[in-house]
């Protein structure tokens, strides 16, 4: 079963797993204890992925209910759902639980600090997971990036396409990093571990650190499009939520996924065959 279908990473796991249940937010609320309950045993889900987040991170210091709502409740109840119905459960995570302060990758037993609402209500779920299932697999991750432009909610380098071909000027914040994460390896990545004897807490992330104007940059040479990238600090942009300024992980647990390079070509190159079909 796949929590959060419609999302970016809930449809990367879709593609993998066509046989699976996966329900969106309108058909299934991780708010809604009862509803997941009654979903586990009629879908006769063996796995759960939870990909349902409040993910707008500056959005989540105005409705900070919401975001826990989501981020801890949600989780709280998927996790006490699958413990009850005896379902393997992979939840995900954010590298946003640091505070950025290391001047190394984050490693899963560095000690956390998160600075924003949404980065908090992520790290109390982290622990109410925990807490109900010590053996659930906790998957933290950064800046995904995938899909299409058709999603409701468009990954970093989509947003800078969409920006770039609109002429409209691109300031991006260059005093942060972080690891871009393709979902669709992220999604293979996670159906490996989920059949794995791994448990807590594992960092998944397309190998390499980038700041955001680099990836901005490197989105903009792959599609062959010519925009300036205007490097600006956090503080100049001043954004309602706090991040991390070093916000890249590394694994201690498992093996890091393929560079991001890689994965920004081969998602360019997936995204051009798309638009021409």
């Amino acid at each position: 079963m796949v929590l959060g279908a419609g999302g970016l990473l809930g449809s990367e796991l879709m593609k993998l797993l066509p046989d699976s249940a996966g329900l969106t937010h309108s058909q299934l609320s991780v708010t809604d204890l009862p509803a997941i309950n009654g979903s586990l045993p009629r879908y006769r889900a063996e796995v759960v992925f939870n990909c349902a987040a409040f993910n707008a991170v500056d959005g989540a210091e105005s409705q900070q209910e919401a975001a826990y709502q989501v981020n801890a409740q949600g989780a709280f109840n998927v996790a006490l759902a699958c413990a009850q119905h005896g379902a393997r459960l992979v939840h995900f995570s954010t590298n946003f639980v640091f505070s950025g302060t290391l001047d190394r990758p984050y490693r899963e037993t560095d000690q956390v600090g998160p600075l924003s609402v949404y980065a908090k209500s992520k790290l109390e779920g982290e622990k109410l997971v925990s807490m109900v299932m010590p053996r659930a697999l906790i998957l933290r991750t950064a800046a995904l990036f995938g899909g299409t432009s058709s999603q409701d909610r468009l990954s970093f380098p989509e947003r800078v396409l969409e920006r770039a071909s609109g002429g409209e000027r691109l300031r991006v914040v260059s005093d942060q990093t972080v690891n871009p994460t393709h979902a669709a390896d992220l999604a293979a990545a996670a159906i490996t571990l989920a059949s794995s004897d791994l448990d807590g807490v594992v960092h998944v992330v397309n190998a390499g650190c980038a700041s955001w104007d680099e990836l901005a940059r490197a989105t903009l040479a792959e599609f062959g499009v010519a925009w300036e990238v205007e490097p600006v600090t956090a503080a100049e942009l001043a954004a309602p939520a706090a991040r991390p300024r070093n916000g890249c992980l590394e694994s201690a647990r498992t093996q890091p996924l393929r560079p991001w390079r890689d994965a920004l070509m081969a998602w360019a190159r997936l995204r051009g065959a798309a638009k021409s079909a």
